[in-house]
């Protein structure tokens, strides 16, 4: 027993050396992904119409999603694209309210998530988010009517770069409006700071992070989506996201834009009636 102890630490930090390795030789991307394929609830269980939607991207995986149309003569589309575990059965509530507002709403999974194809990376998954996109604007139902993006953490990151390409590339129709929920400045910048909290990986962070492309991240992006009006939302509170990266994303957005405080844990922003009110008096001024 005495030799036991000295063993078992050994052969744990062993274990530890060659994932550290193992990151350091493949990059650390895959951090940002956690996908599942459980079916959580389906949109009937929520008492929402929806249809099953399945898209091929250019390079060759299938992305499942979800169309929830509005209850009622549509106001505009909703395009949700949701955070970085789970996958869309988990995610629907941020957005299952939407529908009763007079909002239609489309939300895929990303590659590897749920009944996706393939396995998630940073630039498979913006891939996946511009393939979503471009399905939604044939919809006839979405044509001639205002066109809104809502990411939420991930979902965010993803979106501020596809809005910026679609604005900069004057994509039609153009997107009336850009909703970010709990969404971290830079992919590069929250690697950093989530391996700089860690005392293993800590001095590691820098070589770690720069394992990352930094062509995408959403505080040198989101000043090139100007002029389509963009809503910062952050929470105070956000254990996963912390407060400053928001402040940081709505410093680097160009007018017109909106910040909106919240004070709720990381993804609950819309339990809270007052926040969905904000939203909804945003989009409805674009």
């Amino acid at each position: 027993m005495a030799t036991r102890a000295p063993r078992v630490f050994l052969r744990t930090l062993a274990g530890i050396m060659a994932a550290l390795a193992l990151l350091l030789q493949t990059g650390c991307s895959s951090v940002f992904f956690y996908p599942d394929q459980v079916t959580y609830v389906t949109p009937d269980r929520l008492n929402l119409e929806y249809e099953d939607v399945f898209l091929n991207t250019p390079d060759g995986e299938t992305l499942h999603g979800w169309w929830l149309p509005a209850k009622n003569d549509p106001k505009g589309t909703v395009y949700f694209l949701h955070g970085n575990a789970q996958n869309v059965s988990s995610h629907i509530m941020n957005v299952a309210w939407l529908p009763e507002e007079r909002y239609n709403v489309f939300i895929i999974d990303y590659r590897g998530y749920g009944r996706s194809t393939g396995a998630p990376d940073i630039e498979g998954t913006l891939h996946d988010a511009e393939t979503g996109l471009r399905w939604l604007i044939e919809q006839t139902d979405v044509q001639q009517q205002p066109l809104f993006l809502l990411g939420q953490s991930l979902g965010g990151a993803l979106g501020t770069a596809l809005a910026s390409e679609w604005v900069k590339r004057d994509e039609q129709p153009p997107l009336d409006g850009v909703i970010l929920d709990g969404t971290f400045s830079g992919f590069r910048a929250i690697a950093r700071e989530k391996l700089g909290d860690f005392w293993l990986t800590w001095p590691l962070q820098v070589p770690l992070s720069l394992t990352i492309t930094d062509e995408y991240e959403a505080h040198e992006r989101i000043g090139d989506i100007s002029p389509v009006p963009v809503m910062v939302i952050h929470s105070v509170r956000d254990g996963i996201i912390p407060f400053h990266h928001g402040e940081r994303l709505f410093e680097a957005a160009e007018e017109p834009k909106r910040f909106l405080r919240t004070d709720t844990g990381h993804g609950s922003t819309f339990v809270i009636p007052g926040y969905k009110e904000a939203v909804l008096d945003f989009m409805a001024g674009q």
